[in-house]
């Protein structure tokens, strides 16, 4: 008989905490949440004080039984889920099931798995805390409630089969708003002047660049200005040195660790939880979900001695930072590793990639500050107002920078190179080698990437570090919000160049518009947004969904109960829904005027249909409209005239074979090519609008090539077996030597011998 059986989430932290105990104990893994919510109706009793009904799934059932018998056959169970809330509601739901005293179980936490943390945890464990699983219960019962009222709307107001979630729909909401400041967007262009001085008298000519002060909406104006630089005398105005420090950034919690690898690796959400979740298991890192940057006393100091023996002394500046953010969720320590001393990792490609970032961020962290001097030098222009400014920068000391430096969001701003000013004194007259004026662009805002999501969501203090990887998943599944990757597009530029007495003109060409893994709204996203904020205005609204978590915060701290947060929020939002029933859609959901068919002269609308969004001209007295999907990216508050026409461009026929027409079109399960009565269908990179007669070809013989592979030879010649007659998905033909022939129409495969094949083939 074991003395001690510990319950854990995951097989892979089982084995690894097993290694660390002895033989007394006994190590299981729960494989997560053990029970939900009935999915049978509401499974919340509302009259009753919103108690939750739970129930067992069906793949559960094998694991609680074994984890039952096995809890009756020891003397002690530890429940050691993770530390966070679901952990926690984790081990209470396991007490309930497993008939096990909540007041006296024995509940142990460690936010890293090392042998000293599981021991320690081991010599101080507590019982389960009732008010982390309220915290816990108060969300998941108000996210049913919500999702379980608001849906069924949907289906009857906007389309069937939608679903409604609480923080997902603001999750939305921001894409959408993103979208439509896109869309309202009008471009405008300025021109930029940037000149290259060097000191007069510098034999040296150390050039340095500065900027006019002004920027010029039209190309006159610009020209006008490098007229007057001709003549005009340059002078030092004033030049500032300003010392400066720039301190690390401080060790990684989940949103930041979310963000960072997303913007250096190009890792989603849920693809660095996954990995984090994995190194956390195999006892490499500390806790993966947190809100804290603070480090233990013994990190700091494994830190101290890696450093010194990397870098030395002066490298080394010992510091803890305190965590701001309000309600940090039961977190004790950053995400770190759990030995500082191991620089690397064995494992797969993105789990050393991932290992490397989080421990040259901590390391990072307890590095001196880089020394930096700044200088601004402000030059005059005789006969201007305007002026001219250069910065610089030089890094004195690299500090921390000499390890990691921290990846920045790009910016659609113009950035001014950053290099050395030479120290000149006020006066110093200047000599201009060459002065440009060059065309640029605004740009309009950039959509969401995950990373940049998970920061504006944090923010606005909506969700928490357990949270933010499903939100996204979630609402990408649902459809309401789709990654959206588009090439780089070509436009051209003027640039205007003054050099000595002489100006000239040029046209530039430059890539711009490119996006990776961006994340767009769908037709039905927008249409779902605009629904829910028209009728649920307060559940939409960002600071309501801001000071529910607050309120969860509190249930946690034990500051007020959670069936009465439930009552608070649950009345209001109750009456809402009945106001919402009796009420029309929102005008969201009505078709959108598009323009006039010139061809025809009848209404062009775009709207909502079964099958996703669409496009349709409307027929005469007595004809039906014609109709036509919309490509991916394209949206129905955005789509041009111009650009729905050309969706009617489908069908296309591309040519004939055989006698038989080659047809692309689109069709309820994707777009196809149709060959007589046989279809192939197009892969991801064909385009129906674009595709040739070539491609289609090979599209037509790949889809034969699979048909035979799922069928035998029709016939087969005992004087070659390399020949053959096979049934493809048009028709018999011959198939030798890995290539095929067509039978002739009139061919009978029955009195086909092995000369006649031959012939065929040889012709």
């Amino acid at each position: 008989m074991q003395e001690n059986l510990v319950i854990v989430e995951s097989p892979a932290k089982a084995k690894t905490i097993e290694k660390f105990l002895g033989k007394e104990f006994v190590v299981k893994s729960s494989f997560g949440h053990i029970r939900d919510l009935a999915k049978r109706e509401l499974g919340i009793s509302t009259d009753n004080g919103y108690t939750p009904s739970y129930e067992i799934p069906a793949e559960k059932r094998k694991v609680v039984d074994e984890l039952s018998k096995l809890s009756k056959q020891v003397k002690n169970v530890w429940l050691a889920s993770d530390e966070d809330r679901e952990g926690e509601a984790i081990a209470w739901h396991l007490t309930e099931v497993l008939g096990l005293p909540v007041e006296s179980t024995k509940r142990i936490v460690f936010h890293e798995i090392t042998k000293n943390a599981i021991l320690h945890a081991i010599e101080t464990p507590r019982t389960v805390d009732m008010n982390l699983v309220n915290a816990q219960q108060a969300r998941r019962v108000l996210d049913r409630l919500v999702g379980f009222e608001l849906s069924p709307i949907l289906w009857k107001k906007v389309r069937p089969a939608l679903s409604a979630g609480r923080v997902q729909s603001v999750a939305v909401r921001l894409i959408v708003e993103r979208e439509r400041e896109i869309i309202a967007f009008k471009q405008s262009t300025m021109y930029r002047v940037v000149a290259q001085f060097y000191a007069a008298g510098d034999t040296s000519k150390h050039l340095f660049k500065a900027e006019l002060s002004e920027r010029f909406a039209k190309n006159e104006d610009a020209l006008a200005m490098l007229e007057r630089c001709k003549t005009a005398l340059f002078t030092v105005d004033k030049c500032e040195m300003k010392p400066s420090k720039r301190y690390p950034a401080p060790p990684f919690t989940t949103s930041t660790l979310q963000q960072e690898a997303g913007r250096k690796f190009g890792m989603s959400v849920s693809q660095t939880m996954s990995i984090a979740q994995r190194l956390y298991e195999r006892g490499l890192i500390t806790y993966m979900r947190t809100d804290s940057v603070n480090l233990s006393g013994v990190a700091i100091g494994a830190c101290k001695a890696e450093i010194m023996a990397m870098f030395g002394e002066k490298y080394a500046s010992s510091r803890n930072y305190t965590t701001n953010s309000k309600g940090a969720q039961e977190a004790h320590e950053a995400i770190r590793p759990t030995y500082i001393n191991n620089h690397t990792i064995e494992g797969t490609a993105a789990e050393k990639r991932l290992y490397e970032l989080i421990w040259k961020r901590t390391v990072a962290s307890q590095m001196t500050a880089a020394d930096i001097n700044r200088s601004t030098m402000t030059i005059n222009m005789s006969g201007e107002t305007n002026h001219f400014v250069a910065t610089g920068e030089v890094v004195d000391f690299d500090g921390f920078l000499k390890l990691y430096s921290e990846t920045i969001e790009e910016e659609h701003a113009e950035q001014q190179e950053v290099a050395l000013l030479p120290a000149l004194s006020e006066g110093t007259p200047l000599v201009v080698q060459s002065i440009t004026a060059t065309e640029r662009f605004t740009q309009p805002p950039m959509r969401y990437n995950e990373a940049l999501l998970v920061k504006r969501l944090e923010e606005l203090g909506i969700g928490r570090p357990s949270t933010y990887a499903p939100t996204i998943s979630t609402i990408i599944t649902r459809g309401y919000v789709e990654k959206s990757s588009k090439p780089s597009q070509k436009r051209s530029y003027t640039q205007l160049t003054l050099r000595g007495a002489s100006i000239t003109e040029k046209q530039g060409t430059e890539s711009y518009g490119m996006e990776k893994n961006r994340l767009a709204p769908t037709d039905i996203g927008m249409v779902v947004n605009d629904y829910l904020e028209q009728q649920f205005a307060p559940i939409m609204d960002y600071n309501f969904t801001a000071n529910v978590e607050k309120e969860f915060d509190r249930i946690a701290e034990g500051e007020i109960e959670w069936s009465k947060m439930i009552h608070s929020f649950y009345v209001p939002f109750h009456r809402m829904v009945d106001e919402a029933i009796g009420t029309q859609a929102g005008k969201g959901s009505q078709p959108r005027i598009i323009g006039t068919d010139p061809a025809t002269g009848h209404v062009v609308k775009a709207r909502i249909g079964r099958f996703g969004p669409m496009v349709e001209i409307e027929g005469a007295e007595g004809e039906k409209p014609r109709f036509a999907s919309l490509k991916k990216g394209q949206l129905i508050e955005a789509i041009t005239l111009e650009e729905a026409l050309e969706l009617f461009a489908l069908p296309r026929t591309l040519g004939k074979l055989d006698g038989e027409d080659i047809v692309v079109g689109i069709g309820k399960f994707g777009a196809y090519i149709r060959y007589g009565k046989s279809f192939a269908s197009l892969t991801k990179s064909d385009d129906p609008y674009t595709i040739g007669y070539e491609r289609a070809l090979e599209l037509i013989e790949a889809q034969r090539r699979a048909m035979v592979k799922q069928a035998g030879p029709l016939k087969t010649f005992a004087e070659d077996k390399d020949l053959q007659i096979k049934s493809g998905r048009y028709g018999a033909y011959i198939a030798y030597k890995g290539k095929n022939y067509r039978l002739p129409k009139s061919a009978k495969i029955d009195n086909l011998d092995y000369e006649q094949c031959m012939k065929i083939v040889n012709k």
